[in-house]
């Protein structure tokens, strides 16, 4: 081997290492929004178990009749079984996300997807609550203000119904993709494009 090829091959090598620190400076840098979104699920974990427990007392905060109180409590107990379905997927992922290292890109990929699928259960969870709480507003009105409910259906029209019901429906829609976004879709997608700048590098 002559100088010329050793030379070569020693550059060649600070090459490779030098690569591999980017790789792991980078791998680094995803540790930032992984973390800030870990937290962000541990503190909304505990808000909304503590909202679910003071909506418990509801009925009787706003003085509701005891047919009130029925259909408030049947339609509390199926926001609670949805609620315990999505707390107990997230806790798993949480949890998971804590046994593995993020110190690789396979890691910290299977955090993007499974933090992704899990932002998509949180949407769904969201629209079904909503729309369970209009479903209960609109029982308490036909319970205790049936005349008030019979003529307000009476009056509208099936297009005007129907227009309403899209554009509650579009409302909700923004305003969860807003949230679910300002709360982790922002930090999930520093996570993506750290992925992405692996990927170009292999």
């Amino acid at each position: 081997m002559n100088f010329d090829e050793i030379k070569s091959e020693w550059n060649a090598e600070d090459g490779e290492k030098t690569s591999v620190s980017e790789n792991m400076l980078k791998i680094k840098q995803a540790r930032t929004p992984v973390d800030t979104i870990r937290n962000k699920m541990k503190h909304e974990f505990f808000y909304q178990v503590l909202v679910l427990i003071l909506m418990a007392f509801v009925p009787y905060l706003f003085n509701f009749s005891a047919h009130s109180t029925t259909a408030y409590l049947a339609f509390y107990a199926v926001t609670c079984g949805f609620s315990a379905y999505y707390f107990f997927k997230f806790y798993r992922f949480y949890k998971n996300s804590y046994d593995m290292s993020m110190d690789s890109r396979k890691n910290i990929l299977w955090f993007y997807y499974e933090m992704k699928l899990n932002i998509e259960l949180y949407k769904a969870l969201t629209y079904i609550i909503a729309f369970i709480g209009i479903a209960f507003l609109a029982t308490l009105l036909f319970i205790e203000k049936f005349y008030v409910f019979n003529k307000i259906v009476s009056k509208l029209s099936t297009f005007y119904l129907l227009v309403n019901c899209f554009v509650t429906i579009l409302f909700i829609g923004v305003i969860t993709e807003l949230w679910a976004w300002y709360y982790y879709g922002k930090h999930l997608k520093k996570v993506k494009k750290i992925v992405d700048e692996l990927d170009s590098e292999v």
